[in-house]
């Protein structure tokens, strides 16, 4: 006969199976988020939200980034041209829960980069946005911002390479994994 204990995952057990599960299946990360970020619609991205093209007013360029419910940028990639020579990103939670509970911001960083960046923001912790101080790895990031609010960025384009793979990525925790976007300079 085996005791209730080992009859019944522990709750860290299930905690550590649905983060897994999380990782892999999108629908259920977006379950686990409650309400707001279940929404199924807000999980597939239009067509058109995948690629958008930088905006040139002169030779500053500007885009705007929505942070979806279901942890998604829309776009999910960003084509800088060539001739800009300043980037703004204006960043748009779409959301409704307070930065506290999901909020997101959106972060700049060589691909090879993120995994050590996504490290050392969460050893950074809640006060620094999840971002370490400093980080000379961080090519630009935004405010973390909650629901219905909105925060910008701009940063010089010369800081980027044509060739170079650029991820972009929201580093509030347990949303880096799914959040996240390509840049390119065409």
């Amino acid at each position: 006969m085996l005791s209730a204990k080992s009859q019944f995952p522990s709750m860290r057990s299930r905690v550590l199976n649905v983060a897994c599960l999380a990782c892999l299946y999108l629908p259920v990360a977006a379950l686990a988020q409650g309400a707001d970020h279940a929404d199924m619609s807000a999980m597939s991205p239009a067509p058109e939200a995948l690629t958008a093209v930088a905006k040139a007013v002169g030779d500053a360029c500007q885009i705007d980034v929505q942070g979806r419910p279901g942890k998604q940028f829309s776009p999910a990639h960003i084509s800088v041209p060539s001739s800009c020579k300043t980037l703004t990103v204006q960043l748009i939670h779409t959301g409704k829960k307070p930065k506290a509970a999901a909020g997101h911001n959106w972060v700049l960083v060589r691909a090879d980069d993120i995994q050590a960046t996504v490290a050392d923001g969460l050893a950074a912790g809640a006060e620094n946005d999840w971002v370490k101080p400093g980080d000379d790895r961080v090519i630009a990031k935004t405010a973390m911002i909650g629901g219905g609010q909105r925060t910008s960025v701009t940063f010089d384009v010369s800081a980027l390479s044509r060739g170079t793979d650029y991820t972009y990525y929201c580093s509030f925790p347990a949303h880096a994994a799914m959040m996240r976007g390509a840049l390119s300079i065409d």
